[in-house]
């Protein structure tokens, strides 16, 4: 990855040819990067007018990720365009996006704001009809504080091994939150998001992924943040559920029976993302890439319709 500048974010630009990417990405500026970040951009055609942001975990490469779970391949194939931010070293020592400190989390603040700025960016130039963001362990604690703080941004969010926003402001409560779940009950989740963002009312449906044997981030943190987006979304208080083979998934209807939010827990599992290797472009096997009966990408394609 190139060096960037902390007065702006610098992005590798690769374009679909012949199912392949341009051997020698263009550096684009991307404006003001008060997180100091840099990027991956894939663009798509230009018929298809859908971006996926993807947020790693931690000791991570953004787009080895996309390789490994599936998404890549799956982006060259139906030729969407993949947005990838990544974080440095510099930042954090292991390379997570700081998702505990308000100063990159706040709205309009640190590594948030870099993250809404390359969005913002790409879509003023290619208009799309379309914005999802998968957030990862601590890409999906940041991608849960880019739904709160900018829900107009998106039309559906997936948090994979995440933490709710606002669970944590320092270190030692990250922990806390970490290893035993929120320390807030769903309804103050629900009361503090509403004062964050007040005037907000479309806010986007969620995707929340969670293996039931998880060590690292406790699964109360998705159940929790379930049932906390349910009641923000004043969806019905209690979920549809749908048993599967190594699965189950719970899903809040709003009035209207849109789906408003769905929680996937995946039986044996630890600490990751959800890979199906058997089945095509369903991803393989890595540390935190995790072999089950599904496949987080293939599922969340199949359910945003791209």
């Amino acid at each position: 990855m190139y060096k960037y500048l902390s007065m702006f974010i610098i992005i590798t630009v690769a374009f679909f040819s012949d199912n392949s990417f341009a051997k020698q990405p263009t550096l684009i500026e991307f404006g003001n990067n008060p997180g100091e970040l840099s990027a991956s951009y894939f663009q798509g055609t230009k018929n298809n007018k859908n971006l996926i942001v993807l947020l790693h975990g931690c000791v991570q490469q953004g787009v080895i990720l996309a390789e490994q779970s599936g998404l890549l391949a799956l982006a060259k194939k139906k030729q969407f365009s993949l947005l990838i931010p990544q974080q440095s070293q510099n930042n954090n020592i292991k390379g997570c996006f700081n998702w505990f400190s308000t100063q990159d989390i706040e709205k309009n603040q640190g590594e948030s704001l870099s993250i809404k700025n390359m969005i913002t960016t790409v879509n003023a130039e290619h208009n799309f009809s379309n914005v999802y963001i998968i957030g990862l362990s601590a890409g999906g604690a940041m991608a849960s504080s880019m739904v709160v703080n900018y829900p107009e941004l998106f039309t559906a969010g997936a948090i994979v091994a995440g933490i709710p926003y606002p669970c944590a402001d320092n270190l030692i409560t990250a922990i806390a939150c970490m290893r035993s779940g929120p320390s807030q009950n769903t309804a103050q989740l629900t009361t503090l998001v509403k004062q964050i963002n007040g005037t907000q009312s479309n806010w986007p449906p969620l995707s929340i992924f969670t293996g039931d044997k998880d060590a690292v981030v406790n699964p109360k943190n998705s159940q929790q943040l379930a049932i906390h987006w349910a009641q923000l979304t004043q969806s019905s208080q209690q979920p549809t559920i749908e048993k599967h083979q190594g699965y189950q998934v719970s899903q809040w209807q709003g009035k209207n029976q849109q789906l408003n939010v769905e929680l996937i827990e995946i039986e044996n599992m630890g600490h990751g993302i959800a890979v199906a290797p058997e089945k095509v472009d369903g991803g393989n096997v890595a540390p935190f890439v995790i072999s089950t009966p599904i496949s987080t990408v293939l599922y969340l394609l199949e359910a945003w319709k791209i």
